[in-house]
């Protein structure tokens, strides 16, 4: 079943799929004692601006959406100061607010979205992908260290310190 996810950029039509799987995940964050995602970000204006931007991407199952993410390259402000040393300097993909739907969670489906973000980054020549995820995001933790991420130290953003990870693609 999940041999049939296709990824693509987002849509305009797929705000209303993507806002509720993040309201999913802000609910699965909540239940698993996390304060990421608990103050009112991301909401649905955040859905519409990535879809603006063309930073938003979606995972989809037979033609339904079933996980999200934005995909931004260089373009984040936080991460020029970080408590700790990145491994590289130059380009980078930075990967925001990812979220799988009820229906696949547990199924595979962060694995094969995250050979996507490595598959994007590299068509566009970028050998770099970094993010950041909450000290209690357990499930993106244990994510994070099975795909290889390297811990690079700590950064700031609205509502505090994240932890702040980096893989470099061969």
């Amino acid at each position: 079943m999940i041999e049939q996810i296709e990824f693509r950029q987002a849509t305009p039509e797929d705000a209303s799929a993507i806002w509720e799987i993040l309201q999913q995940a802000i609910r699965r964050r909540k239940e698993d004692g996390s304060t990421q995602w608990q103050n009112g970000y991301p909401n649905e204006q955040t859905v519409e601006s990535d879809i603006q931007r063309e930073i938003a991407h979606v995972a989809t199952l037979n033609g339904k959406v079933v996980a999200s993410a934005a995909l931004v390259f260089n373009d984040e402000p936080t991460y020029d100061v970080i408590d700790g040393a990145w491994l590289t300097q130059g380009d980078f993909l930075v990967v925001h607010r990812i979220a799988v739907s009820d229906e696949v969670a547990g199924k595979g489906v962060a694995k094969k979205f995250f050979t996507y973000f490595e598959e994007f980054a590299k068509e566009n020549q970028v050998f770099s992908i970094k993010i950041d995820t909450n000290f209690d995001n357990l499930a993106m933790l244990s994510i994070l260290e099975k795909w290889g991420y390297t811990y690079c130290g700590e950064i700031q953003v609205s509502d505090g310190a994240r932890k702040a990870f980096e893989k470099v693609l061969k």
